[in-house]
């Protein structure tokens, strides 16, 4: 396992969310590499951290663009993009469906959601359908807007498997631990529209209420304006990366295989005070393969800190999720 060192002064804090450098991991000496991995590890004991990144600003763009394309049509046409059946594993997701675990109201958003399909003999596509379901895109009314997404979410996932190699030294595992827990995994990218809140059809709505996410980790490139909190020493904090940094968060599949040393990062996102304008933001969640079995690692249990956690398959814990935020259809 690396072990800790002192913080370099390539760190910056906000609160205690700190802002690595994956390009010095990547590129750097050892010397570099430990830090990077020291300050992983120190971040992501709130759920989060900030990281430098390679990613094009004009594919984000460029994304951006197509997207407030597409949410700016009518509803009707929208509904045309739900895939039913798919558990909102891709196509359209209107407003006032998600609900987070435990809140009593849905969310004020809608969402666009994505993956890139595996081939249709592929076990795992065989054995788990609807977490490999046939895309839905909206290629029909925004002509192009299916070859620009696929580019980005592969940008996006080429990242989040670079930087799981840290955050498995972190765990004192191989670098190459996850790779094949996420080869061919169900990967899914979401595109979300916040509208204005004054648009919001009662009180109490939010954008999207505290709530943790159900996968391994979550990239949050830059979105069009501020809303996201983050909880960090039982208080929320606004989340303000430097500019061009992604937002990497934890979720409740590495907190069960950490045996709870990395904990998930909890969020919400609350429109600013006197804030009338919409917000769009793109996140990916970077998922394990249906099959694989979340059991904690060995690496992570001790005396001092005993096996927490039983086993559950990744299939197993998705579902679960996806039933108590309001995303589970009935089966047919």
């Amino acid at each position: 396992m690396v072990q800790p060192c002192q913080l370099s002064s390539q760190f910056r804090m906000t609160p205690s969310i700190l802002d690595v450098d994956l390009l010095a991991f990547e590129r750097g000496g050892e010397a570099a590499r430990t830090a990077v991995v020291d300050g992983v590890r120190r971040s992501l004991q709130t759920g989060f951290v900030y990281t430098s990144c390679d990613l094009p600003e004009d594919l984000l763009d460029t994304a951006y663009g197509m997207l407030a394309r597409f949410f700016a049509l009518e509803s009707s046409i929208k509904q045309h993009f739900v895939a039913t059946g798919t558990n909102g594993q891709t196509g359209y997701t209107g407003l006032l469906v998600e609900t987070a675990a435990g809140s009593a109201q849905a969310d004020w958003k809608e969402m666009l959601n994505w993956s890139v399909p595996i081939a249709a003999a592929h076990p795992l596509r065989r054995h788990y359908p609807a977490s490999y379901p046939e895309q839905l895109l909206p290629e029909a009314v925004v002509p192009g807007i299916t070859a620009v997404l696929g580019t980005f979410h592969q940008a996006v996932a080429a990242l989040q498997a670079r930087f799981l190699r840290i955050i498995a030294l972190s765990l004192g595992v191989a670098e190459s631990f996850f790779e094949e827990m996420t080869a061919d995994a169900p990967t899914l990218t979401r595109a979300i529209r916040y509208p204005p809140m004054a648009a919001a059809p009662a009180k109490g709505h939010v954008w999207a209420a505290a709530h943790a996410d159900i996968n391994l980790i979550t990239a949050l490139p830059r979105a069009t304006a501020a809303g996201l909190q983050v909880q960090v020493d039982g208080r929320w904090v606004d989340a303000l990366p430097p500019q061009g940094r992604v937002i990497i968060n934890t979720g409740l599949m590495l907190e069960r295989l950490s045996n709870g040393l990395i904990p998930a990062g909890w969020h919400r996102v609350v429109a600013p005070e006197a804030a009338s304008d919409e917000r769009y933001s793109v996140v990916q969640f970077c998922h394990p393969r249906p099959w694989t079995v979340l059991s904690p690692l060995a690496s992570c249990c001790s005396p001092a800190n005993p096996q927490r956690y039983s086993a559950i398959s990744a299939a197993a814990a998705l579902e679960d999720v996806l039933y108590r935020i309001n995303l589970l259809e009935p089966a047919s």
